[in-house]
């Protein structure tokens, strides 16, 4: 299965930027995967989230993370996918654990809401 890790264009600006290193991870059902999620902010505290998109709908939310663990979590994602945000190494990974075949997508890692409450579709 392909996951695919991606940046919304609206995740810049001038001092503000979000990387994801790795482009493309593949990966086998029940296996593990963590999509790498770097950033650099001027703020002291940030906020981090992401986004599943798997194709044939626009982007849904997934999770957010203010400090360490804490943050939210929609319901059908909570029982596998995780992220901690890392304000030392600027990074907020998103582990995805026994994959399935659903989880094939792209996701899209930024730093303020891109989606949520809003009616644009994602790119």
């Amino acid at each position: 299965m392909h996951l695919h890790a991606v940046c919304f264009p609206e995740c810049r600006t001038q001092k503000d930027t979000v990387l994801q290193p790795k482009a493309e991870e593949m990966a086998a059902e029940d296996q593990t995967v963590t999509l790498d999620c770097h950033y650099t902010s001027t703020a002291t505290d940030v906020n981090i989230f992401w986004y599943k998109q798997d194709g044939t709908s626009r982007a849904q939310f997934i999770l957010s993370r203010v400090k360490g663990d804490k943050g939210k979590t929609e319901d059908e994602f909570k029982e596998r996918f995780s992220s901690t945000l890392n304000s030392t190494m600027k990074s907020a990974p998103l582990k995805i654990q026994e994959l399935q075949l659903s989880d094939s997508a792209v996701y899209y890692c930024a730093l303020r809401p891109t989606v949520t409450g809003s009616s644009r579709s994602a790119h």
